[in-house]
């Protein structure tokens, strides 16, 4: 018997920038680039309300998605290329030759739109049939890896709505990176919808930047990390678990935290810090919301022991997020740079200070001063970038950050409107919380968790308890 949201296929193609727009191109890596290497694919679900039958959004809707498509990916075509991985000594770049492209699968699911793009907690499983998968990497006869960046998944609901999934690797493309893809896609479709055919200038200065050399590494970091990431890459394992083995007992759900929450939250900080006679911190809702989160997150997980000793209490817990660093750095880097360009930040906090009565404050100031001291050292400790990742993933006292709510995720407009929901989907697996902008009000916050039933139970409520207090 079929699952719920099982889908059925439609159509399987490939999509690449039109023939001969592209020379072929070979883009190295950068530093920022390497730590992604070993990272787990991205995995994206944008859902819009679309209340047309399949017969019509295949007929009608399908070929201007593919087309636009197609248009995009002339100018970022580094999604629709491959990533080249040889053997040691030689390094790892990502390779465009015409002809190359990105796959599509086009799906019919007959499910409950408005569950499935609900907010409250749901099987965490209920997400997966929507996400793409990868074509499988190569292997050449010289044992070179040739490895896909991108795939695509349109699901199509009758008289409901649509689902655009992407799964991409996270080497070619950060989110600032990714998202101007989508949006340029999305504005390439809508003006294609609206007639108009002049969809992009090429003098537009929003098109992606590609020159690496803009990236300057006097430090020698790309060497460094590239030796850090083969020792790394020798010993590494891919996990071979089955999704629906490692789903079986999550949940997923988003929280909101209101506009007014938020602005209450800042408040009672910069007033424990006047209390506390104690300089000003760096108080911004990305930061608030991290270390609410973190906090709640290990009060959650908390609920199951009843005494914690005191080697327990001393125990370090981390907190992971990247910060963008096109404008962070000595050198100039366009804001429309097409890569990474991250910096990849750790705090740590005692488990007694995160649960204590001053929780949230301790935690705002540790990320705090985190991001303040970006501004004047964004690549302080950078050589260590994926020594620190390996033994702080290994301690199990880790909760990292994907998304941000300045990417705009909800400026996605295809030429239907909005997006009812989008998820990053990746978290099921990851154990990572999501954060973007709220899809129905200014200056909220969506935080998308998965989590298993039992915690996720905790955090609800202590979410719902402690925000009636604020």
């Amino acid at each position: 018997m079929a699952q719920p949201n099982s889908v059925k296929v439609l159509e399987i193609c490939q999509i690449g920038p039109p023939p001969n727009s592209v020379p072929t191109t070979s883009l190295p890596l950068t530093f920022f680039d390497i730590p992604w290497l070993l990272c787990r694919p991205m995995q994206r679900l944008f859902f819009y309300e679309l209340p047309y039958p399949t017969d019509h959004f295949k007929q009608t809707i399908l070929p201007i998605l593919k087309h636009s498509l197609s248009l995009a990916f002339q100018h970022f075509f580094p999604l629709a290329s491959n990533l080249i991985c040889p053997p040691q000594p030689l390094k790892p770049h990502i390779l465009y030759t015409d002809g190359d492209s990105a796959l599509l699968t086009i799906t019919e699911c007959m499910g409950d739109f408005d569950h499935i793009v609900a907010n409250y907690p749901r099987n965490a499983r209920d997400s997966h049939p929507f996400v793409p998968q990868l074509n499988p990497a190569r292997v050449l006869p010289d044992n070179t890896r040739v490895v896909p960046l991108m795939s695509l998944q349109l699901t199509v609901f009758p008289n409901s709505g649509i689902c655009i999934g992407v799964t991409f690797c996270h080497v070619a493309a950060d989110g600032r990176a990714f998202h101007h893809f989508m949006k340029s896609w999305a504005s390439i479709c809508s003006k294609i919808i609206m007639g108009d055919l002049d969809c992009i200038d090429s003098n537009s200065t929003s098109l992606p930047f590609h020159n690496r050399e803009v990236i300057k590494d006097p430090n020698g970091l790309e060497t460094n990390l590239l030796e850090e990431w083969w020792n790394w890459a020798s010993a590494w394992k891919e996990d071979t678990r089955l999704i629906n083995d490692v789903l079986a007992d999550k949940v997923r759900a988003t929280f909101v935290l209101g506009q007014a929450h938020i602005k209450r939250l800042k408040h009672r900080i910069t007033s424990q810090c006047m209390d506390k006679e104690l300089e000003p911190l760096h108080i911004s809702t990305f930061v608030v919301t991290c270390a609410l989160i973190w906090v709640y997150l290990i009060k959650s997980q908390d609920r199951r022991v009843s005494k914690f000793s005191d080697i327990d209490n001393e125990k370090l817990y981390y907190f992971n997020f990247v910060a963008d660093c096109r404008n962070r750095l000595a050198f100039p880097i366009p804001s429309t740079y097409f890569g990474n360009c991250l910096a990849i930040c750790f705090v740590s906090l005692k488990r007694c200070e995160l649960v204590g009565e001053n929780g949230i404050f301790s935690a705002v100031k540790a990320i705090g001063n985190k991001v303040r001291e970006l501004e004047s050292g964004a690549l302080e400790g950078a050589e260590k970038w994926l020594l620190d990742w390996k033994e702080i993933s290994e301690l199990g006292h880790l909760v990292t950050v994907a998304g941000s709510p300045r990417l705009g995720v909800y400026e996605t407009d295809f030429g239907w409107g909005r997006p009812k929901k989008s998820e990053v989907v990746q978290i099921d697996v990851s154990g990572a919380i999501s954060l973007a902008e709220c899809s129905d009000e200014d200056g909220a916050i969506e935080v998308g968790l998965a989590l298993s039933r039992e915690n996720m139970d905790n955090f609800n409520a202590i979410f719902q308890h402690d925000l009636n207090l604020l």
